[in-house]
């Protein structure tokens, strides 16, 4: 059976830790870029979900690699709206998901 693992910030940390979830707890943006690509070799790790802050400065070489991978599954997780309107970061989210422009009303 393949582990859920998270990778956040000390501050949402505690919450999937509650949840049950491994968590890789990373304070900076560089343990980040040196932790990601450990987690590409485990054999034991089906999905991995990632603090979109994280995953918006992986490198292009390893963003590759990411998507080139089917195992394990990274994924992004939104850390908030940032003060931006909830809609739009939503319509952000989709659009970036399906490739296509929705607009919530």
């Amino acid at each position: 059976m393949y582990k859920f693992v998270v990778v956040t910030d000390p501050d949402t940390a505690p919450g999937f830790r509650l949840a049950g979830v491994d968590v890789l707890e990373i304070a900076t943006l560089e343990e980040a870029r040196t932790v990601l690509p450990t987690l590409l070799l485990k054999d034991d790790t089906g999905i991995v979900a990632v603090n979109e802050d994280f995953m918006a400065m992986v490198d292009e070489r390893l963003m590759d690699r990411i998507e080139k991978t089917y195992r394990p599954i990274i994924i992004p997780i939104p850390v908030g709206t940032r003060g931006a309107d909830r809609s739009r970061y939503i319509e952000q989210l989709l659009r970036k998901a399906i490739g296509y422009n929705i607009v919530v009303g």
